[in-house]
């Protein structure tokens, strides 16, 4: 009856996913049946770290986010949880034997988040390598289906195209990590006085990223390709969107994509990638 529970568990993770990202859960919409479950494993897994550290605010994260890391651990030894998300997160873990380092480097990342500090370049790098980078290469484990050598050449655009999606992220989420949270991740910017300059070098880094992350994307298995590349335009989409809008209006307001532009992206993406013009 194990069988059982792990097919619940996976679904619980999948309703996880499409609840709290409708963009990255039409990505995984269009990656292969077959290994979809394990890409909706793993964000269910970074789903619950940053809901620990983001938005339990009445209650003692640092007590829970140390509960979370032990049943991770533990699942993983043991080879179940009875946390359902934790259940699938370990299923996929060692059916494609992602790195306990990976895990370790993400956890560390989430225990950052609990101080309020302002981040040095050395810091700020550390932080998106575990919050960004691992979980690309994660996914990047499933899509590879043990194929150590495709990992290993797509492995520097994995981490590039995460570290993108989540300079976006945070660009994104400027107001609310400044005034809700006390996090400001940019080293040597003061967004008191965020300006246009600042925001140049910041996407002209992101630039950088994105490029390099997009020549993976045209190298992946088929079976992930078009969503992961889905994933792209919708982030792509979204870093356009903010080199149009002034520095200080972002920390008025969140920067979103509107879901009809969201389904038009869709079909757009579809049509470049069929006609393999991408």
């Amino acid at each position: 009856m194990k069988e059982l529970y792990d097919r619940i568990s996976y679904k619980a993770s999948r309703i996880i996913t499409r609840a709290y990202s409708t963009s990255f859960s039409l990505g995984i919409l269009f990656i292969k049946k077959s290994i979809r479950k394990d890409i909706y494993a793993i964000y269910g897994f970074v789903r619950l770290a940053d809901e620990i550290v983001d938005t339990f605010h009445d209650y003692n994260k640092e007590l829970l986010l140390e509960r979370f890391k032990k049943d991770v651990y533990r699942s993983i030894e043991e080879g179940i949880s009875l946390n359902p998300v934790l259940n699938s997160f370990q299923l996929t873990v060692n059916k494609y034997k992602i790195s306990v380092e990976l895990i370790d480097q993400f956890l560390h990342s989430m225990e950052m988040d609990l101080k309020k500090q302002t981040y040095n370049p050395e810091t700020y790098k550390e932080y998106i390598l575990g919050s960004a980078e691992v979980v690309g290469l994660m996914c990047l484990k499933v899509f590879s289906l043990g194929n150590d050598e495709q990992y290993q050449r797509l492995k520097p655009h994995a981490m590039s195209l995460g570290s993108a999606y989540q300079k976006i992220n945070f660009l994104r989420d400027l107001k609310d990590d400044y005034q809700n949270l006390g996090r400001t991740y940019f080293p040597g910017i003061k967004l008191e006085n965020f300006n246009e300059d600042a925001k140049y070098e910041l996407m002209r880094d992101i630039q950088k990223d994105f490029s390099h992350g997009y020549q993976g994307i045209k190298k992946l298995p088929k079976t992930a390709r078009f969503g992961v590349y889905l994933s792209f335009k919708y982030y792509y989409g979204l870093f356009k969107k903010i080199k149009r809008v002034k520095p200080q209006e972002m920390l008025i307001k969140r920067v979103r994509i509107s879901d009809e532009r969201k389904i038009y992206m869709l079909f757009r993406s579809a049509v470049i990638y069929k006609l393999n013009l991408f």
